[in-house]
């Protein structure tokens, strides 16, 4: 069996020492830009991307239902308006013939 000398024990030590805790375990990681942190990664951006679709059509829809509403109530009250205007014409026809 080999035996260390106190002298390699002693330099060991002292450089075991002086590194940060964190250091004196180094874990191995897999590398940031693996296959599968790309898959995770595209199915982030996919889910976003769907979102934000579905917010534009959303918001296009409510757009455009808001703006038939007030196209059909405008109509509405236009076509009453005119129909009254015809009623109380014809009704003033009525009484004074000419």
């Amino acid at each position: 069996m080999r035996r260390t000398s106190p002298f390699f024990t002693l330099i060991l030590g002292a450089a075991l020492l002086s590194l940060p805790a964190s250091e004196w375990s180094q874990q191995t990681t897999p590398p940031e830009n693996s296959a599968k942190q790309d898959m995770k990664d595209a199915g982030h951006e996919t889910k976003n991307a769907a979102k934000d679709a579905a917010n534009g059509t959303k918001k296009g829809t409510k757009k455009a239902y808001n703006k038939t509403k007030h196209g059909a109530k405008k109509a509405w009250n236009k076509t009453r308006n005119t129909t009254k205007g015809a009623a109380n014409g014809a009704k003033q026809g009525a009484q004074q013939p000419q």
